[in-house]
């Protein structure tokens, strides 16, 4: 039985995303997904998605995305998150500090043919760069 919308949501963040599985991300990710985080500029298909996927785990040890609240409906679905991760490699052009950085975000899903073929994220990096000590004009 193929997942629903909510469950291949549910199975990016806790196995693709917290884990970091590619294995997983090139079964649940349409071989054209369009992706644009609020982290780096929009990338498309999976390879794409896992080279920003692995920058941010190297900067960024323990990497970890909450889902706070999930809402579907159809073939969309929508999450409040919390991100959050040691800074351990550069980071917004900070040298790693050492310390967790979190932050609050939402993202938004399009499901085709039992896969996820788009997300766009928000995610508050304000926050981001004041704990990191940053201007928040820099990009990363």
């Amino acid at each position: 039985m193929a997942d629903t919308p909510q469950r291949l949501v549910e199975r990016f963040y806790a196995e693709v995303w917290n884990r970091a599985d590619e294995a997983v991300a090139r079964a649940i990710l349409a071989e054209d997904f369009g992706f644009r985080g609020s982290l780096g500029p929009e990338r498309r298909g999976q390879d794409g998605f896992i080279d920003y996927m692995r920058s941010i785990h190297t900067a960024l040890g323990d990497y970890t995305c909450i889902i706070d609240d999930l809402v579907a409906a159809g073939d969309r679905v929508a999450a409040r998150m919390t991100f959050q991760g040691r800074h351990q490699g550069d980071f917004f052009g900070v040298a790693p500090s050492g310390e967790m950085v979190c932050w609050a975000g939402a993202a938004f899903f399009r499901i085709a043919d039992g896969r996820i073929a788009e997300l766009w994220v928000l995610g508050d990096i304000d926050s981001v760069k004041q704990q990191l000590g940053r201007d928040a004009a820099s990009t990363f």
